[in-house]
């Protein structure tokens, strides 16, 4: 367990890093194409470090996610039935995913701003509210 308490903590560092990256980028007033890649790969970083903790957490209990075309939704599925997160954060996070899919088979310059914002404006809340769940389940790992 405490090769799993080692790896998720190495995860939220990297979120956090990319949360401040994050924040220092949507200060600027005007913002090109290029901010806008920015922005969208720190919620890409962030996203994708939540994920990592998912796997880590099941990998630590024994269950495999099996590498399908969709295994990014099943990771959130077997997240909730394994009780790592609840439906409400799955959803939440499913944005995110979507957005992830997006960002991944597009180019930058179709990156809109506003959409960008409703995920920006969302992102600390839905860390917290992961990181807090996730603490939770770390500390259960232990006992």
């Amino acid at each position: 367990m405490v090769d799993l308490k080692r790896r998720v903590e190495a995860e939220i560092e990297n979120i956090l890093r990319a949360q401040k990256d994050l924040k220092a980028v949507l200060l600027v007033k005007k913002k090109t194409n290029v901010e806008l890649a920015a922005i969208a790969t720190f919620l890409l970083n962030i996203y994708n470090g939540m994920e990592n903790i998912l796997k880590q957490i099941l990998k630590s209990r024994g269950i495999k996610i099996n590498r399908s075309e969709t295994w990014h939704k099943e990771l959130l599925d077997i997240s909730v039935t394994q009780g790592l997160i609840t439906d409400k954060l799955a959803n939440e996070l499913r944005e995110y995913l979507a957005f992830r899919h997006f960002f991944i088979h597009s180019y930058g310059f179709m990156l809109e701003e506003r959409q960008l914002k409703m995920l920006t404006d969302r992102i600390s809340e839905v860390w917290n509210t992961f990181s807090s769940r996730i603490d939770e389940v770390v500390k259960e790992s232990k006992s």
